[in-house]
Parts: structure tokens; C-alpha cells; sequence
């Protein structure tokens, strides 16, 4: 009986781990590049390649880009007669795992996409029932990163549907960072931290900066409008557990002040940075906004904290992220097509952040305030910051301590 007993709980025990998500996955918020906004189901082989190429020779690789994420369309419309995915012999010629070690052979990791519905919302086949046996093929093939979507779902709990794919994953044995694609209509904040490692807030972005587009049954958002949907999503938020605000629309018809405020944003919400434009036919203006390293630092800043919104005066939006080392990110975003003028005196605006239990005291504590797109100091805490921020642009500064230390020697 003693027997019995050992093996009834250590199978349990086995079954229970295989449950949990692997650990210590996106202990910051992912980045790299998805084939969606851009190209749709129009992949190839070729076009990852290049891709990659782009990615290391724009300097993105270096500022920390790392996933190479093919979207819908990479399969063929029918399973094979083992239920086996196979990837479109037109697309991908060589087979998706030759795609994949080309990605891993220039130091970046590969990511693919399916659904949780019975297809995809392209239309090719999608994994509910088959979740062992694509979890095993992902594995296989040396996957990194699976985004799940959730069309063709009808009648199927998100969150067993979403969990079940979890479990799958963990028991094919590699560690895959799972992204939930269910538009944030089952408030997954509530329930996916043990699931994957970042989950869609909202439904798709488009690409324009402030704007809303009905596609009859469904609408696309803006940035802003995307933006403003994270109220009260803050705390859900941490290493290894992301609110994804969706992939970023930078390069794709935005001016640059609109690109330069929707990337702000995005770091200081400490969103996964995932790009989705031609990374092949970039201006010098979009390289320079996606590999802003002072930025990105904010939004891969350790202490994993995501920004909140701290007032809104005159059509100007400030925000607060808490950062490591009792430092702060602030970003003054104008949302007027206007330029405003603003000053900021620190003194009479204490931070007190009770979730990350952040506490400054400008009247006690001085920073030293430096401007993250400018990459310049523009002074202290010490005195009113008054600057011009632009029509549907930001302004954004990093206070530091150690800047006000570096500035004496």
C-alpha cells in the first residue's frame, strides 16, 4: 500500500509540474519583429531571411530585438494524413526547421503562430485537439515563441482552452514564451500569469496614430485608443507576466512625431516591443525611434513595472514609471494637434506608487533630469521643468540620482 501510495503522489506531482508554465521566461518584456501588420499571410523563406539581415544591419539585434515571429499563413490549408501542420512548399521550400536554424544561426530566436480555434483566423488550420501534437512539432522544430490566437472559437472556455496549450507546451520540453492572443474579451489579466507570459489587452491595433477603423464586424484601434484601454491593467503586470498592448505600428505611414510618441508609450508601459514593420525598407527616422536604447531601457527596465497615468492637464498626458534604484521615467504626451507649453514643478507633484512602493519627495531629494530622445541633461528637480511639447508628440525624461553625481565630477 506504501508503494501505491508513492506512485499515485508522484504522479501527481509529475502531472502537476507539467501544468506550470516554464519559469524565468520574459523576466522583461519581449522584443523582436512579427510578420502581421506588414506582410499578413504573405511570408516566405525568403522573407525571413531578409528580415533577419535588416534586423542585425539597422541595429535593432544590438538594441535588443531578438524574436523573429512568423504570423498566420506559414502552413498549408490541410493537415497531413498524420494531422501533422505542414508548412507551404511554395513559402517555405526547405521546410520551416531550415527557417528556423538560419534564424538561430544569427543569434535571434524563432517564433510562430497558431489559434486555439479549429482554424485560423487566415483561415488554415488551427490546433484545437491537436494541442500535444503541435506543442511536439514546435519543439521539434527548435520554436522559441508561439503567438495564439483566438479565432474559430466558438463554444471553448478561454481559459482551458488557453491553459490546455500551456500544459502542452510544458510537456514538449522546450521553453517556448507563450503569447495569448484572445483580444483581452476574457480578461486574461486575471487568470494568465500562470499561463503564458503576455496576453493581448485589446483587440488589433491599426496603423494610424488617434483613430478608430470599423471593419464591420470588428474594429481596429489607434494607438491612443489602445493606449487609453490599459486603465487599472497596471498591477496585473511584471517579470515573466505582460500586459501586450498588441505589436507596434512605427514605420508603418506614422510621422515621426506620432512614431516617437507611440514607442514612448509603449515603453513606459512596459509593453513587449514587437515590431511590425518592413524592417527591409526602413527610413533613418524609424531606426532611430525602434532602437532608441535610452527608451528601451525604460520599457526593459528590471524592476518591471508598468507606467501609469498620473494627470491630465490641457490636453497634455503625464506618465510615471517606477524604475529600479528609486529612479523614475516621465513622459509628457500632448495629445492636442497643437504644440503646449508646460511647467512642471516638481515639488508639488510627490510620486507615491504604492505597487511598485515607490515614494519621492522633490522638496527632500533631488534628480538630475535627463531627456531621452534629446540625450541631453535638461537640469534638476530642483526647478521648474518648463518646455514645449509638440502636436501628438512627447517629451520624455529619465531622473537619476547618479546624473546629478556624474554632472559634479
Amino acid at each position: 500500500m506504501h508503494k501505491k501510495w508513492l506512485l499515485l503522489i508522484t504522479v501527481l506531482y509529475t502531472l502537476n509540474m507539467q501544468a506550470q508554465k516554464y519559469k524565468d521566461l520574459a523576466l522583461t518584456p519581449p522584443m523582436g519583429w512579427n510578420s502581421w501588420n506588414t506582410f499578413q499571410a504573405n511570408i516566405s523563406e525568403k522573407l525571413v531571411m531578409q528580415t533577419v539581415d535588416s534586423l542585425i544591419s539597422s541595429g535593432m539585434a544590438a538594441a535588443g530585438y531578438n524574436y523573429i515571429v512568423l504570423d498566420d499563413g506559414w502552413m498549408k490549408m490541410e493537415r497531413d494524413s498524420m494531422g501533422n501542420l505542414v508548412p507551404d512548399p511554395q513559402k517555405f521550400p526547405h521546410g520551416m526547421k531550415a527557417v528556423a536554424d538560419y534564424v538561430h544561426s544569427k543569434g535571434l530566436k524563432f517564433g510562430l503562430y497558431n489559434c486555439a480555434g479549429t482554424k485560423t483566423c487566415g483561415g488554415y488550420p488551427g490546433t484545437r485537439g491537436y494541442e500535444y501534437q503541435d506543442a511536439r512539432l514546435y519543439a521539434s522544430l527548435g520554436v522559441d515563441y508561439l503567438k495564439f490566437d483566438w479565432c474559430s472559437s466558438e463554444g471553448l472556455n478561454a481559459k482551458e482552452a488557453y491553459t490546455t496549450m500551456s500544459k502542452a507546451l510544458r510537456v514538449a520540453g522546450r521553453p517556448i514564451i507563450f503569447s495569448l492572443c484572445e483580444w483581452g474579451n476574457n480578461q486574461p489579466w486575471l487568470w494568465a500569469s500562470e499561463v503564458g507570459e503576455l496576453w493581448r489587452t485589446t483587440g488589433d491595433i491599426y496603423n494610424c496614430f488617434d483613430c478608430i477603423k470599423d471593419h464591420g464586424t470588428w474594429k481596429g484601434w489607434g494607438a491612443v485608443q489602445i493606449m487609453d484601454k490599459q486603465k487599472d491593467l497596471r498591477k496585473y503586470a511584471g517579470p515573466g507576466h505582460w500586459n501586450d498592448p498588441d505589436m507596434m505600428e512605427v514605420g508603418n505611414g506614422m510621422s515621426e512625431n506620432e512614431g516617437r510618441a507611440h514607442f514612448s508609450l509603449w515603453c513606459m508601459m512596459a509593453a513587449p516591443l514587437i515590431a511590425g514593420n518592413d524592417l527591409c525598407g526602413m527610413t533613418k527616422q524609424t531606426i532611430a525611434i525602434l532602437t532608441n536604447k535610452e527608451a528601451i531601457a525604460i520599457d526593459q527596465d528590471s524592476l518591471g513595472v508598468q507606467g501609469y497615468l498620473y494627470q491630465q492637464k490641457d490636453s497634455v498626458d503625464t506618465w510615471i514609471k517606477p524604475l529600479k534604484n528609486n529612479e523614475i521615467a516621465v513622459c509628457f504626451f500632448n495629445r492636442s494637434k497643437h504644440p503646449v507649453t508646460i511647467s512642471y514643478n516638481w515639488k508639488e507633484n510627490v510620486v507615491n506608487d504604492t505597487l511598485s512602493k515607490t515614494m519621492i519627495d522633490f522638496n527632500a531629494i533631488t534628480y538630475s533630469i535627463r531627456d531621452v530622445w534629446a540625450k541631453k541633461i535638461m537640469g534638476t528637480t530642483s526647478k521648474v521643468l518648463a518646455t514645449v511639447v509638440q502636436p501628438q508628440d512627447v517629451v520624455m525624461v529619465r531622473l537619476s540620482i547618479e546624473g546629478i553625481k556624474k554632472s559634479k565630477k
